[in-house]
């Protein structure tokens, strides 16, 4: 068996580490660990050697660092390390009051390279397996418990791009779905516009929402900010995301941090309307201001600025909505995860119709 992480295993597997055990044993441990989100030490229906048999056998994959809590007490930040190859990822645990979610890494790092996002300044270390990226999710839903709540959905946001390591991501959302029964609608896949990812997650069983990563609607500016734009350029990621439209009716999310006086412009609202007219229906925008991070010069847009910017939107028939920044004073805010690692300081150019960045 090549198991990453004990959720990586599947029944079959069980199967072959009880030989000899009875059959309702499998179920047990099943249900102990999706259901009951138990780790298999804690498993009291199960003879104390066959869990350490077990234990020994498929040992948890996330290596606890550290947790952290912000000021406000409703965003928790988990770091762990990956006990193989030992490297550092961070999943955020965010409650709300009507609902409990969990934002998890699918690589140890990226190597998207976007400027302004710290994982994207530390570099790419490697994939997740699906089994590491579902543990986080139990965990996180450990943590939840204590505090009274559940988890109810999942957002695939953290370190990496979700789209560059589909295969596990997708067995993911099938163990989250199938075995720790979150509703697929309560699932969201995020990209930087990953095209061919974008064609096969509108051909996945499951309709999970898609949100992508957009931050500007013009190619000149988009390459800077987001460079796989130029390998995927935005009238190419435009038709992708009309077409999983057309095939799931499920409503894509562009999300656009806004930086001040790069992309919050009077110009960047119009484009961008012009943009989520193309989708029918139209686009759902998630604004936020730009995140502080060590590597990255320039600020994010004043809370005047969001509100114009949504505004302007807004006038322009675009749904728009300004999501609260959570968990920026323990960097859990998106953009914000690095695990502690080395950032090396980016710069961003002056490109026309805009002021240059110092």
């Amino acid at each position: 068996m090549n198991i990453t992480s004990l959720y990586d295993a599947t029944t079959e597997d069980l199967v072959r580490l009880m030989a000899g055990q009875p059959a309702y044993r499998v179920k047990q441990v099943w249900q102990a660990l999706y259901q009951q989100l138990k780790p298999i030490a804690e498993i009291s229906t199960l003879p104390a050697s066959l869990r350490q048999q077990l234990a020994e056998a498929l040992p948890e994959a996330l290596v606890w660092q550290t947790e952290s809590t912000d000021v406000v007490g409703d965003t928790v930040k988990f770091l762990w390390n990956l006990r193989e190859g030992g490297h550092p990822i961070e999943t955020v645990l965010m409650l709300y009051p009507d609902r409990a979610t969990v934002c998890v890494s699918t690589q140890a790092g990226c190597a998207m390279a976007c400027g302004f996002c710290a994982t994207g300044q530390a570099g790419f270390n490697r994939h997740l397996s699906a089994g590491e990226i579902v543990e986080q999710v139990v965990h996180a839903a450990r943590r939840a418990a204590e505090m009274d709540r559940r988890v109810s959905n999942i957002v695939f946001m953290g370190m990496g791009e979700p789209l560059a390591n589909e295969p596990a991501v997708h067995a993911a959302v099938q163990r989250i779905h199938d075995d720790i029964g979150i509703s697929a609608r309560h699932l969201t896949v995020s990209t930087v516009g990953i095209i061919p990812g974008i064609r096969h997650l509108a051909e996945w069983p499951l309709p999970v929402n898609l949100a992508v990563s957009l931050h500007a609607a013009r190619d000149e500016l988009r390459n800077e900010l987001v460079p796989i734009n130029k390998r995927y350029p935005l009238n190419d990621l435009i038709e992708a995301c009309s077409d999983y439209l057309t095939q799931r009716r499920r409503r894509v999310t562009f999300e656009w941090a806004l930086i001040d006086k790069v992309n919050d412009t009077r110009r960047d609202a119009n484009e961008l309307a012009l943009l989520c007219k193309r989708l029918t229906p139209h686009a759902h925008v998630n604004l936020i201001p730009l995140n502080p991070t060590p590597g990255w010069p320039t600020r994010g847009s004043s809370a005047a600025r969001v509100r114009e910017f949504a505004d302007t939107l807004t006038d322009l028939g675009v749904n728009a909505t300004i999501r609260r920044n959570r968990g920026t004073d323990i960097d859990a805010a998106c953009g914000q995860l690095a695990a502690g690692q080395q950032i090396t300081p980016v710069t961003l150019g002056s490109g026309p119709d805009r002021s240059p960045v110092t």
